[in-house]
């Protein structure tokens, strides 16, 4: 995306189960037993982070993310626990300091252009031992964000929104990440993963997209715009993925990588 969008922490955790699993999925391959400081970066509401100082209760564990709506929202949801904390701050600059031994970014990463370069100055920068997790989704290709494009591109809507949406070069092909590893000098574990997810309730693969991939569209369109684009999207995306007696399958492709620096 061509800025950062306006986060809506009620959105965002709508589907907080399958939001949450790739994540669970991810930290489970980390393999660190007793880490004196760990980073989530890009935390949102921060309740994934609490599970990470769950998991190392005497660990520092610092969440970081960009937008002040997410920071208030993780402060409120899971402020007090020792250990834990919460700061605005940007995963471009960020830099670890010596102590860091875990970093975890989950579903941040695709909204960094460039983030392949980041990802191998971490990979310098973190001490021998550290371990790093990152998630990211894989379906771009998807007709989810396929036809949010098209739509994007049409005579209507090319005006208002050239240049809000990024298109193919959003994430790299899971071989490229372990590359980067294995060239940095890592341990790599790298995978994708397609969740059929079943979601349920009216128009719910665009309440999935109004908390993440909508968003860039909907902050450069007027609200009566905005409403109009949505329309114009969900009965394509209705007809993209029909509702079923069970609910709707909105298969979900994810890339993880998961590495530790010898």
């Amino acid at each position: 995306m061509s800025a950062s969008p306006t986060w809506d922490p009620a959105l965002y955790v709508r589907f907080g189960d399958h939001r949450g699993r790739p994540f669970f999925d991810l930290t489970s391959r980390i393999g660190a037993e007793a880490p004196a400081h760990v980073v989530d970066l890009g935390c949102g509401p921060g309740t994934l982070t609490a599970a990470l100082s769950d998991r190392w209760p005497d660990a520092i564990v610092e969440g970081i993310d960009s937008s002040p709506s997410m920071i208030e929202a993780a402060e409120r949801v899971v402020a007090g626990r020792p250990g834990l904390s919460f700061r605005l701050g940007d995963i471009v600059a960020w830099e670890p300091e010596d102590d860091v031994d875990v970093v975890v970014s989950n579903a941040a990463l695709q909204w960094v252009p460039g983030h392949e370069a980041i990802i191998g100055r971490w990979l310098e920068q973190l001490a021998p031992g550290a371990w790093l997790a990152v998630q990211m989704p894989g379906n771009f290709n998807a007709p989810s964000h396929s036809l949010l494009r098209e739509l994007a591109e049409s005579s209507q809507w090319e005006r208002r929104l050239r240049g809000v949406l990024r298109h193919t070069d959003v994430v790299a092909e899971p071989a490229e990440y372990l590359e980067l590893m294995r060239a940095g000098g890592w341990e790599a574990d790298v995978w994708e993963t397609t969740y059929l997810q079943v979601i349920t309730g009216e128009d719910p693969v665009l309440n999935w997209v109004r908390g993440t991939a909508l968003r860039p569209v909907l902050d450069a369109l007027s609200e009566d715009e905005g409403a109009q684009f949505e329309e114009q999207y969900n009965q394509l995306l209705l007809d993209a993925y029909p509702a079923r007696d069970y609910g709707t399958v909105f298969p979900f492709r994810r890339i993880f990588i998961a590495g530790r620096k010898p």
